[in-house]
């Protein structure tokens, strides 16, 4: 029987989606509740698979779309770690809803038919849904679907048998159907309909404006803030955490905007993990490769910039990289009537082990980062045991300016190597005034080997991050020097 993760009183607000053509309204949705159990357990729609239930194999994956600007905007995503409460007034496909009802396969399961791109089955589902998101971003929209885009839209499904290359081959090879293409006007219409209602009160709150949400923060200050839950969605499967109380940060328009200024851009806490590396890589496009390795699709369409840094993990991949910048984050609060606010450099944002300044009543609402100054260089580099979809061993960022063969600023953060993402500081300063040179980057590598001091575990030891943090260096220079450099994602 079904494990029964619920154990507290639920939230009496309905929740409402568009499915096969229809409005789906629950009651009494516990806020924890996952869209996987929701889906399998309360209403019985089995085409979707439960894998690892923690975000990483993808065989929980639905499509979900809300209506922007008259269309529809498709996201694959793991239905394993989101909250259900979360589709409230979006649109869901699963596997069992792509088929024509008289049987007729949606193109993309057609293609996966004629290349033999499944043989057990467990995982195919998942796999589906991520092509047919990929279908309607690009195919129905008169676009090719390439090696490179393919790969992407399916590097967080895990395929445990059949291998890989028949399943690209497939969405390599998929032809628009006008016959099976989604009609949008109804579901718009639907949407429309489906507006959400901001909630304020209960055990699942969406506030829908900066102020609302402030207000609601400073009235429960225990409750579990989430945007994408990519990370909260494990403390409920694999740490069986209880969340009585939840206030989603996700229908803040304010926090859903890339805000673009002379000196510098400003990430809303509540625009995904795409969109935020797709800004940062605007200025900077050796940013995009790296994102790319972030995780895999389903999990930069669902978390946040503004999560992965709000919660401080020491092997999150983003806050190396925003420390390098130079980035702060606005932390903001309602207080005595009015909003307020502060501005922390990140790199003095953490306090130990995923804590963090943020006072009870605050949340973190922007992430900003400068624009490039004239004669920057950046490397940004991540080392895990698998090339996608895994978490970093070590990451390094490294931004330097050099003028007349001469270090004149340089900021270094890291990854992995101690109990918060860090800046090296002291490896900043033995390169900063120094020529870049073999004899400055053996006396950095010498400082960065005992700045930290990492721990040994799975993912490596310590003497390996530290000789990787140096050879990491080494790259930099190397690459920053005009030396020829070989780098996986170059690869064929």
């Amino acid at each position: 029987m079904p494990m029964n993760r619920t154990l507290h009183p639920v939230t009496e607000a309905p929740l409402r989606f568009w499915h096969r053509n229809a409005m789906v309204e629950r009651h009494h949705v516990p806020p924890d509740r996952t869209l996987l159990d929701l889906l399998r357990e309360n209403l019985r729609l089995t085409a979707t698979k439960e894998g690892c239930a923690a975000g990483d194999c993808g065989a929980c994956t639905v499509v979900v779309a809300e209506a922007v600007d008259g269309r529809l905007q498709y996201r694959a995503v793991n239905s394993c770690i989101k909250p259900a409460q979360s589709i409230d007034g979006l649109a869901l496909w699963t596997a069992a809803d792509l088929a024509r009802p008289d049987g007729t396969l949606h193109p993309v399961q057609r293609a996966m038919v004629a290349c033999h791109g499944s043989q057990c089955g467990f995982c195919t589902p998942g796999f589906v849904m991520s092509l047919f998101a990929l279908y309607q971003r690009t195919v129905a929209q008169g676009q090719a679907v390439d090696s490179h885009s393919a790969h992407e839209a399916l590097s967080g499904n895990l395929c445990r048998c059949t291998g890989y290359r028949p399943i690209v081959q497939a969405a390599c090879s998929l032809q628009a159907d006008a016959a099976q293409a989604v009609d949008e006007t109804p579901i718009v219409a639907a949407l429309r309909q489906l507006a959400v209602t901001p909630q304020t009160d209960g055990d699942y709150l969406r506030p829908s404006t900066l102020p609302a949400l402030l207000q609601a923060r400073a009235k429960h200050p225990t409750a579990q803030l989430i945007a994408g839950a990519t990370d909260a969605g494990l403390w409920i499967t694999q740490g069986l955490r209880r969340m009585p109380q939840i206030i989603d940060l996700t229908r803040v328009a304010e926090l859903r905007r890339v805000e673009h200024y002379p000196q510098h851009i400003a990430i809303g806490a509540a625009v995904n993990l795409q969109d935020a590396f797709e800004a940062l890589a605007a200025d900077r496009p050796v940013i995009a490769p790296f994102g790319e390795r972030f995780a895999g699709w389903p999990v930069r369409q669902s978390g946040t910039l503004g999560g992965n840094v709000a919660n401080g993990s020491p092997i999150g991949d983003s806050m190396p990289l925003l420390i390098a910048l130079g980035a702060q984050v606005v932390l903001m609060a309602w207080r005595k009537g009015r909003a307020v606010h502060r501005h922390v450099p990140l790199d003095r944002f953490y306090t130990g082990y995923r804590q963090s300044l943020l006072a009870p009543d605050e949340l973190l609402a922007w992430v900003v980062a400068p624009r490039p100054a004239p004669g920057e260089w950046l490397g940004v580099y991540k080392v895990s045991k698998r090339q996608e979809d895994d978490i970093s061993a070590v990451c390094l960022a490294v931004q330097l300016h050099v003028e007349g063969g001469r270090i004149t600023a340089a900021r270094i953060g890291a990854g992995g190597v101690a109990a918060t993402p860090a800046r090296a500081v002291k490896t900043e300063t033995a390169l900063i005034g120094q020529p870049w040179n073999e004899a400055t980057l053996a006396a950095a590598q010498q400082a960065i080997a005992q700045e930290f001091s990492p721990l040994s575990d799975l993912r490596a030891s310590a003497d390996y991050r530290r000789q990787i943090l140096g050879q990491l260096l080494r790259r930099a220079w190397l690459e920053s020097t005009g030396h020829n450099t070989v780098r996986l994602e170059t690869l064929a």
